[in-house]
């Protein structure tokens, strides 16, 4: 009989591991701060709270406040985060080519870390 049989098996979505080691340099410093597998990444959570991760899907996903999702879905590279078909406002993904320098990587995470701060803690 296979091993596996009859057992829950859990099956894991590779993230960039530099890019998790980029946004944890960033993010650091922050008070509150934890890491947790999420949505097949690896998500940085401030009180609780997530403000970015390293996507499973490549890029970044990032939290950010629902009212400056209209006009940051406007900046190249960037789409609102989709689940279950439905596009979802404070929720963005942002590709690989809109984190290339370590400037922009911190612009978008400041986005992130801004509204999770601004969340009560968990």
């Amino acid at each position: 009989m296979p091993e596996a049989l009859g057992r829950r098996q859990t099956v894991r979505m590779a993230y960039d591991l530099d890019l998790a080691d980029r946004i944890r340099e960033v993010v650091q410093a922050e008070q509150g701060l934890t890491e947790r597998q999420m949505f097949g990444g690896l998500a940085f959570l401030i009180h609780g709270h997530m403000a970015v991760s390293a996507s499973g899907r490549g890029g970044m996903l990032l939290r950010v406040d629902p009212a400056e999702t209209e006009s940051l879905v406007r900046e190249p590279h960037v789409g609102r985060f989709e689940m279950r078909g439905r596009e979802m406002d404070g929720w963005l993904r942002v590709d690989p080519p809109a984190l290339e320098t370590d400037e922009d990587l911190r612009a978008w995470i400041a986005h992130g870390v801004r509204y999770a701060r601004s969340l009560p803690p968990k």
